[in-house]
Formats: structure tokens, C-alpha cells, sequence
């Protein structure tokens, strides 16, 4: 019965649909990435986030990667730069985007103090493109190479993308269900009124009753656009209403450019038609249409695989018993947009190993003020940043380092500032990885 179940799910997503939805994802995709890499070279974010910083922190898994020198991070960027170009075009389309799936992926894992879940939206698509044949029409690639060319495509290429989105919002609505959020409207109460010079609605954000209100919105939003999207009668209102909450949060909050990429890739929910009329001034007439066989069945594992992993991966944090936010162990990848508003202080100091005194670290000789930030609350970048004091000093002294402590005061969501750890506690004697961090003290 399983067996019959796969295999008219196989029959069903390989059946023909009209390939301009995904065309227009890649074009819309492809120029989100352009701009997104041109505003952050001319912003000068590649210098005062890869390049000035004496150390950086990386994924636990990634220390062995290498860290390139200004000359090639410059060629990361260019090659960004060129594998979006080549995306939007549809130009050497797969050499394109393993090029761009490569280059940013590798510029992410060089400092995990930048995440953000937009960072992580954008390399799960950039993954999708790998595997779908978006350049097959409204393409250079169909008009270089004719016999690629169609109107057609399998669906599951198209559903791949509709059910990442559908995570990216689903997931994001979940996580609000918390009590920090429900019931306290917090981090809401925190930053709404920072914003009360806003035009029309700013006198609002004085009330707590605006940030309540603001919270549960915000969670059914999330629950539901994606649902209203599906549905033709729903859709446009849907859209609209999209375009105005990512405008809104992007007025008051500093995200970048994740409302223009969401709102943007969205566009994949509208029909086919839709689709057809937008792109009809470019059309390419194929001269026959491909018939198409099932899914191998490799490729279908793979799907399926991908699609249990983003379902459950998100939830990994209920293996730890320690509260979320104060640990955040399982918090990064599971798409917890903006739920805390979590700082700390952390004074580092390190023994002398010739006579047992202590000098307190000046973290700015050594991390920008964002990782500083960053760190300064986050338990594994803690033990890292120990970790590469230890190295450094071990030069200075010329002798082993044997102790590194810190105290470390952590506020969350407008708590007393609470200490994060014992401050007596030899931080080079913790181990990082995915194991509880019970020497954290409880929130």
C-alpha cells in the first residue's frame, strides 16, 4: 500500500506544468541577489565585517575551513556577483548557480556572528535551483541551446519552492506561540516604542495594548498567508497583505532585504497565467512540448528526504531541557524570526601562567562591535572566542594558558541582567558541540 501511495505520488508531480511561475522565480531571484550583493559591497559591509576583524567566529563542524585573505574574499564577491547575473539571465545557468551556491555558502560559514534566517532561506534555494531546470525557457540558455527549450516542466519543481516558503512562514507562526510572545508581547513592548516618531502610527506604539496586538497579528499572519495564497479567490488580498506587513517590518526593524526577497519569491503562488501574461512580451514558442517520464527514484528520495528534514529539524531544541532563548540551543536554521531581544556583557580574563594573576581582554582589539554583541550572549561563540584567546596569549606569554574565565551578565526580553555562568568557571575546560551546555546556569 505504501509502495502504491509513492508511486502515484511519483506519477503526480513528474505531470507537465507551464515552466513561466519558475522562470519568473529565477529572474526575480537571480536580480534580489544582484542587489543584495552590490548594496553590501557599497555599504562597505565586505571590509568592516570580513576584513577588519582580527578573529571570526565559524560554524562548529567548519573550523577546518580555510579563511582567505582580502584578495579572495573580493573574488568570493565577485563571483557572487557574476552567478546572479548569470541566474537572472538564465546564462550557463547550472555552472551559475553551483557558482553562487558555492561562493555564498562559503562567505556564510566564515562568521556565524551574521547570521540570519534570510542567509539560510537563500542557500535552501540556491540548493533547489541546483537540481531544477528554471533555464529551459525565457532563458539565454534556451536560445544558445535550442534543444533544452520548453514550455514544460515537472510540478514537483514548482512545489519544491512553494513548500520551502511555506516553512520559512509556517515555522516562523509556531515559533511565536510562546509565552514571551503571547502573553508578555515581548520583544514587542521593547521595541515599538523606540519607534514613536513614525508618521500616522507612531503615536500608537506607546500602548502595550499596540504591542499585544502586534504579536498575535503577527503570529496568525504567519500561520496563515501561505495557506490564503493557495486559494485563487484569496490570493491577490493575500499578496497585498504580504507587501504590507514586510513594508511595515521593514520601516521598523532592521532586516535587510528579507521583506523584498519574501515578497518577491511569493510570486510562485500566483497561476500559471499570471505567469504567462507577465512574461508574454518575451515569450519563446517551443516547437514541441516534452513528455515527461516519473521522477527517477533517486531524485525522489532526495526530495522526500529534504522535505522530512525541514519539517523536523526545527524542532531539534526539545531535546535540550534548558529554556530556548537563554541557551538557543536548536534556535539557529528553524526559522525564529525576531523573537527576543537578548544583550550581555562579557569581560574576559586570562591567567598568567607565570605567576597566576589575571589581565581582563579588550574585546574590541579583536572583534567588531556586532561580534562583540553577538558573542557576548551566545554560548558557543563564548567558548570559541576563549578558545582563541587561549592561541593568542600562549603567543604573548610564550607558555601554555591553562585558564580563561569571564563573567558574563545576560538580560532577556527586558529581564534582570542575570549571570550567564559561573564567573569562576575555566572556560577552556568546556567542549563545544551539540551535547546540553549544563554548566549554563538555568534562566
Amino acid at each position: 500500500m505504501v509502495t502504491n501511495l509513492f508511486s502515484s505520488l511519483r506519477k503526480y508531480i513528474s505531470e507537465p506544468t507551464h515552466i513561466a511561475p519558475l522562470a519568473i522565480f529565477r529572474i526575480v531571484f537571480g536580480a534580489m541577489m544582484l542587489f543584495s550583493t552590490l548594496r553590501f559591497w557599497l555599504l562597505g559591509w565586505i571590509e568592516t565585517q570580513y576584513i577588519e576583524p582580527t578573529f571570526h567566529f565559524s560554524y562548529f563542524g567548519f573550523d577546518w575551513l580555510p579563511y582567505p585573505n582580502p584578495f579572495c574574499i573580493y573574488l568570493l564577491f565577485i563571483g557572487l556577483l557574476i552567478s546572479s547575473l548569470g541566474i537572472f539571465l538564465g546564462f550557463f545557468y547550472r555552472l551559475s548557480t553551483l557558482l553562487f551556491f558555492i561562493t555564498f555558502n562559503y562567505i556564510e560559514l566564515l562568521d556565524k556572528s551574521y547570521y540570519l534566517n534570510h542567509y539560510y532561506f537563500v542557500s535552501l534555494i540556491s540548493l533547489l535551483l541546483l537540481v531544477i531546470p528554471a533555464h529551459k525557457n525565457y532563458a539565454f540558455d534556451a536560445l544558445i541551446f535550442k534543444k533544452i527549450r520548453s514550455d514544460l516542466v515537472p510540478k514537483w519543481t514548482i512545489y519544491i519552492l512553494k513548500f520551502q516558503l511555506f516553512i520559512v512562514y509556517f515555522f516562523a507562526g509556531i515559533a511565536k506561540i510562546n509565552s514571551d510572545w503571547l502573553l508578555d508581547a515581548m520583544p514587542l513592548q521593547i521595541w515599538l516604542p523606540a519607534h514613536c516618531d513614525m508618521p500616522i502610527l507612531g503615536f500608537l506604539f506607546h500602548y502595550k495594548e499596540t504591542a499585544y496586538l502586534f504579536s498575535w497579528l503577527g503570529m496568525l499572519f504567519d500561520l496563515s498567508i501561505v495557506f490564503f495564497m493557495f486559494f485563487s479567490k484569496t490570493r491577490i488580498w493575500a499578496y497585498f497583505s504580504i507587501l504590507i506587513f514586510h513594508s511595515f517590518t521593514g520601516y521598523l526593524f532592521q532586516i535587510g532585504v528579507f521583506p523584498l526577497i519574501m515578497s518577491g519569491c511569493m510570486l510562485i503562488f500566483f497561476s500559471d497565467k499570471f505567469h504567462q501574461h507577465v512574461i508574454k512580451k518575451f515569450y519563446i514558442q517551443t516547437s514541441e512540448n516534452q513528455v515527461f517520464k516519473p521522477i527517477n527514484k533517486l531524485l525522489f528520495g532526495c526530495v522526500i528526504c529534504y522535505i522530512v528534514f525541514q519539517i523536523l529539524f526545527p524542532f531539534r531544541y526539545v531535546l535540550y531541557d534548558k529554556k530556548l532563548f537563554w541557551t538557543e540551543q536548536g534556535y539557529r536554521f528553524s526559522w525564529r524570526v525576531m523573537l527576543m531581544e537578548k544583550a550581555g556583557t562579557a569581560n574576559f580574563y586570562v591567567e598568567n601562567p607565570y605567576n597566576n594573576s589575571e589581565g581582563m581582554v579588550d574585546n574590541s582589539e579583536f572583534l567588531n562591535i556586532h561580534q562583540e554583541k553577538q558573542m557576548a550572549f551566545q554560548p558557543d561563540m563564548i567558548l570559541q572566542y576563549a578558545n582563541f584567546l587561549q592561541q593568542k596569549y600562549i603567543k604573548v606569554y610564550k607558555k601554555e594558558i591553562k585558564k580563561i574565565r569571564a563573567e558574563v551578565y545576560v538580560t532577556l526580553n527586558g529581564s534582570e541582567s542575570k549571570l550567564f555562568f559561573d564567573p569562576n568557571l575555566n572556560l577552556l575546560e568546556q567542549k563545544d558541540g551539540f551535547e546540553e551546555k549544563k554548566w549554563l546556569n538555568d534562566f
